[in-house]
């Protein structure tokens, strides 16, 4: 899947009490690549708040839609996702944003114009609305304290969409390009012989009874693979140790 599928998706506010959760909306939506905002009967829109709120996304909500009815909003679209955590009187197809995403973009990537509608600060979407949508999307937040702002919901939405766009371009792994080679085999023996012997200089290991010593500090060292550098800095605190243990030793 590519970016040009999120260009497919549109993000419909109903009936906005709070002009800076329109601005909250807009810029959750530009930092994750969506650009079509659509609003259902704001109240006290447009305001200061809302602009202050979107940041650099003012692009966004110079180019939202404002219409009367969910209707208008949805008249060209093919598929439609409701956020809600009403209760449902009738079982009715729910996914979490994770697995909702998925389908939302499977749905983009095969042509359709989907909507992603999301309801009123204080009572969310009614049930004819819900009515109105195929999917119906539920965060499952902690169920001590299930209220979530409205542009912290769009952000959620919007960040699974942004990472299954992006998902054969992120690393697996937490791997990072490094600067230099791992230590080989030959160097890392070397490194043990110099730390044993340390150990030995300052009295931490007593090579008449070892206990285990040096086979666990190989055991933390296999387990953090250092690179060369890393090992030659190690060499060199080890050095720089014998060193200050002869000079005391001098006076």
């Amino acid at each position: 899947m590519t970016l040009a599928a999120l260009d497919s998706v549109r993000i419909i506010l109903v009936n906005t009490s709070h002009p800076g959760n329109v601005g909250g909306a807009a810029r959750a939506m530009k930092n994750m690549g969506l650009s079509e905002l659509w609003l259902v009967a704001p109240e006290n829109y447009p305001g200061a708040e809302a602009n202050w709120r979107a940041a650099a996304a003012l692009d966004l909500l110079e180019s939202a839609r404002v219409v009367e009815t969910l209707q208008q909003a949805l008249a060209d679209c093919q598929y439609v996702v409701g956020a809600s955590a009403r209760e449902r009187t009738i079982p009715w197809p729910v996914l979490d944003p994770r697995r909702c995403a998925r389908e939302i973009l499977d749905r983009a990537r095969r042509g359709a114009r989907v909507a992603v509608v999301f309801g009123r600060e204080d009572r969310g979407l009614t049930n004819a609305e819900l009515q109105q949508c195929q999917l119906h999307l539920h965060i499952p937040s902690h169920e001590n304290y299930r209220s979530l702002n409205l542009a912290m919901a769009v952000q959620i939405v919007a960040y699974e969409l942004r990472m299954l766009t992006l998902e054969e371009q992120l690393p697996a792994t937490a791997q990072a390009e490094w600067d230099a080679p791992l230590a080989t085999q030959e160097n890392l023996e070397r490194y043990y012989r110099h730390l044993e012997t340390t150990l030995t200089e300052i009295g931490f290991l007593d090579p008449a009874a070892p206990r285990q010593l040096m086979a666990r500090l190989r055991r933390l060292y296999s387990r953090i693979q250092p690179d060369e550098m890393e090992l030659n800095i190690l060499r060199g605190i080890l050095t720089e140790t014998s060193k200050s243990i002869r000079d005391e030793g001098k006076d």
